[in-house]
């Protein structure tokens, strides 16, 4: 006779599953740069061009290690594992955030970050996740680049960041939801990016919401503790 799984038990299953879900949404991008780089610089070796080859097997190398660094800290998140934070400039963990976005799909708004900001987090984490916001945006005014502005400031004991963008919003039906895993305002999107950043705020000590929407565009906020 098999043994009945026990409501915690299931429960596991169900965060362990969701987890993985999540994984392999935040590999597919990196794999398909991977893949695409490897068959580009087939052919320039094909052609006996190894330096045109160059470029393309240091973005393989440069996206591995991106994989890498996604397994790692997804899987931590999925253990429970404490958070390795670090003070670090807000306006470069943007940038990071900003790494695999084409810069050109957006308008960019950081005026109102104060520029010796700093958070404590996992910098790649909180990057992650500000990098699905980002992605969001983009994806849901497509093709219409949208204008995305970040903001940050302190508040008490907190860090405040919102990221304000002049798309379509997110429908009130959706917006209830939109965190839940599979959940999506977009046709074709899995649900799962905001599901994790939802998770990684909470990692943090935080929170994650959207702040407002309508059709004159989405705004979500993420507030963190402070420095001490």
């Amino acid at each position: 006779m098999v043994p009945s799984t026990t409501e915690d038990e299931r429960e596991r299953l169900a965060v362990i599953g969701e987890m993985a879900a999540e994984m392999a949404h935040e590999l597919r991008n990196v794999l398909l740069t991977i893949s695409s780089s490897a068959h580009v610089g087939r052919l320039a070796v094909a052609r006996g061009d190894a330096p045109g080859a160059e470029p393309h097997l240091a973005k393989i190398e440069k996206n591995a290690s991106v994989a890498h660094n996604i397994v790692d800290d997804v899987m931590g998140l999925a253990r429970g594992e404490p958070m390795d934070t670090q003070l670090a400039p807000l306006l470069e963990i943007v940038a990071a955030a900003r790494a695999e976005v084409n810069l050109g799909a957006a308008h960019w708004e950081d005026a109102s970050i104060p520029a010796g900001l700093l958070v404590r987090a996992h910098p790649r984490l909180f990057a992650r996740l500000l990098h699905v916001v980002y992605d969001n945006a983009i994806r849901a005014s497509a093709p219409r680049p949208p204008t995305v502005i970040t903001r940050a400031w302190t508040l008490e004991d907190r860090v405040v960041v919102e990221i304000a963008d002049d798309g379509p919003g997110v429908p009130d039906a959706i917006a209830v939801r939109i965190f839940s895993p599979l959940v999506s305002a977009r046709e074709g999107g899995s649900g799962l990016g905001l599901a994790l950043a939802k998770r990684i705020a909470a990692a943090h000590g935080g929170t994650l919401e959207l702040a407002t929407s309508q059709n004159g565009g989405a705004t979500f906020r993420v507030e963190l503790p402070g420095l001490t």
